[in-house]
């Protein structure tokens, strides 16, 4: 029996460019773009920053996977960007493969703090960014082996990413002769 797809959910560390492929991919596929991260600060009312700091890592990881079980309930095509932590608890990672197609993106530790460097919102980064990206991405080294698909994003642009999980999601699902298959809105 082959599994059914409605949504495409990107994972990854981050800074590898979930945020970012996710809107081309929503664009390009005419599916809904959902972040995690901004639909748990539209339910709480709150930033992550704020979740964080008020109830601390534990409280929010059990938000995170309550918005993520809601939003892999639906059955509309969407392209879900998840917060790099989303796959530590190991529901959240049976939800995502039984419910969806998972997308890891990787990039190196120098990428990674390239792009993450002056990003004061991300909770996780408070002090010194470097050595927090180093001792997190060793702790998560073998978090993100899960997925159905992994891409290193390094020196790749958001549109070649794109393109590369498109056409893994094409051979996936391919174009009933109707014109009317499964890469569409429904």
């Amino acid at each position: 029996m082959s599994r059914q797809y409605h949504s495409i959910v990107l994972v990854g560390f981050m800074g590898t460019g979930k945020s970012s492929v996710s809107r081309l991919l929503a664009e390009r596929l005419g599916f809904a773009r959902v972040d995690l991260d901004e639909a748990i600060e539209r339910r709480e009312r709150r930033t992550i920053s704020e979740l964080f700091a008020e109830q601390g890592e534990a409280a929010f990881r059990e938000i995170e996977s309550e918005v993520l079980s809601e939003l892999m309930a639906r059955e509309k095509r969407q392209i879900i960007a998840t917060g790099g932590g989303a796959v530590l608890r190991e529901e959240n990672r049976q939800v995502m493969q039984a419910r969806g197609w998972v997308v890891a993106l990787t990039a190196d530790a120098e990428r990674i703090i390239a792009r993450v460097h002056a990003d004061t919102s991300r909770p996780l980064l408070k002090g010194d960014v470097r050595g927090r990206v180093t001792e997190l991405l060793q702790t998560r080294k073998h978090a993100y082996d899960f997925a159905d698909l992994k891409l290193d994003t390094s020196r790749l642009g958001v549109a070649e990413v794109a393109e590369r999980i498109i056409a893994a999601w094409q051979r996936l699902t391919p174009e009933p002769a109707d014109g009317r298959g499964p890469r569409g809105n429904h």
